[in-house]
């Protein structure tokens, strides 16, 4: 006899399971297209917009360079392409979803879903936290930095590398906090482990925020210190998920499935 309690997954074909991730690639590629028309357009606005925390740091009368005849072309359309993946992320993460979902179980589902929307709004917030606070503090040392009579003429492909790279390291560095939840929730290792291992993590955070940012104390300490925060946030919420009813609770419970 089978298990009325026990929870079925849908199952279907390979063809099938290739064909719904056809469709949802194709989905996920129109919707980046769509966004990616309108920024192609507003390409040189959008590079504008994300140069003006060097252009504020720049002396007076001093402008962004390009050193190869198509970089003033290629580097706002690089830009154009990213903002569009950037602008589209949540519909393409949103597929993705829509593709693996089936296969997870009820409980499995009720966790997923809070992590995976935490974890898009988490990024956001990283790389706002890079454009509006590190890269003018950052830019402002560099160029305080250089010596006398050294103008600063930073090329447009070096600070759109440059800019990405923060972007997308600060976007990753402040998942830490689903990335000690999902540890904590999966079992492989618990929140009083971590939480005893906190000066190894904090060193390890600050080797990372080392090796991810320019070489300068600054710019470490700026992904460094928002990092073990955010640590110490996933360790708060992982007692809150993992913590266990009291024992009246589980008594009752209990007692009502043997009742």
């Amino acid at each position: 006899m089978s298990d009325p309690d026990k929870e079925n997954l849908s199952e279907g074909t390979l063809i099938s399971h290739l064909l719904e991730l056809r469709d949802r690639l194709m989905k996920a590629f129109a919707a980046l297209f769509i966004f990616f028309a309108p920024a192609i357009y507003f390409r040189n606005e959008i590079f504008s917009f994300l140069a003006q925390p060097l252009l504020d740091q720049l002396q007076v009368g001093t402008t962004m360079i390009a050193t190869s005849v198509v970089s003033s072309f290629t580097a706002p359309l690089k830009l154009a392409f990213f903002a569009a993946l950037f602008a589209a992320m949540p519909y393409i993460l949103a597929q993705l979803w829509g593709f693996v979902s089936p296969g997870l179980y009820r409980k499995e589902k009720r966790f997923a879903v809070p992590l995976l929307v935490s974890s898009i709004l988490l990024f956001y917030v990283g790389v706002a936290f890079a454009y509006f606070f590190v890269l003018p503090k950052a830019f402002s040392f560099f160029v305080k930095a250089a010596p006398s009579g050294v103008t600063v003429t930073p090329d447009i492909n070096i600070y759109l590398d440059m800019a990405l790279g923060w972007f997308l390291a600060f976007g990753v560095a402040f998942e830490v906090p689903v990335v000690v939840v999902l540890l904590t929730l999966t079992g492989l290792v618990t929140v009083e482990k971590l939480a005893q291992s906190r000066g190894y993590v904090i060193i390890g955070i600050f080797v990372v925020a080392a090796v991810l940012t320019p070489p300068d104390v600054l710019s470490q300490c700026l992904m460094a210190i928002p990092m073990w925060l955010l640590f110490e946030a996933g360790l708060l919420f992982s007692r809150i998920l993992n913590r266990k009813p009291k024992d009246g609770a589980s008594d009752t419970g209990s007692a009502e499935s043997k009742a």
